[in-house]
């Protein structure tokens, strides 16, 4: 989680939304990508941390299923997102602050538990959740 909020530092850089994310491989020893949020900096709507990481790790392995994988993220994911999660076909998804606006982990939805689903990844929720949330009050506060 250190590591994807390093990147969601990096989004508040580019003007972004402080979101960071990494793709850790099956055995949980090696990051294979790291993403965050980049749509203010490319224009692109879909630039979200964890697309990002997830399109990346996928290069990285040459295979769109991701296995195995588990996605660290510092804000429970939207459902664009968890959307995504669910047809990588990543093991799980970690995440640190709630979002009970737009959350489809667990809080508003929960897309990537809904049993009408093909794969269903596990989540854990709530790592190193303070930090990850203070982030974006700052963030936001400063807007």
């Amino acid at each position: 989680m250190r590591l994807a909020l390093d990147e969601a530092g990096q989004a508040v850089r580019g003007g972004d939304v402080p979101v960071g994310a990494v793709v850790l491989s099956p055995d949980g020893t090696t990051v294979l990508a790291a993403g965050h949020n980049e749509r203010e900096a490319t224009g692109d709507p879909t630039a979200h941390a964890e697309v990002l990481a997830l399109r990346r790790a996928a290069a990285r392995l040459g295979e769109w299923r991701l296995t195995g994988c588990t996605l660290v993220v510092t804000l429970e994911p939207c459902t664009m997102c968890a959307g995504a999660l669910v047809q990588s076909r990543v093991d799980r998804v970690v995440y640190g602050a709630r979002d009970d606006k737009a959350g489809a982990a667990g809080s508003l939805w929960d897309v990537v538990r809904d049993r009408r689903l093909n794969h269903r990844p596990e989540v854990v929720q709530g790592v190193l959740a303070e930090e990850s949330a203070r982030l974006l009050t700052d963030f936001f506060r400063t807007r």
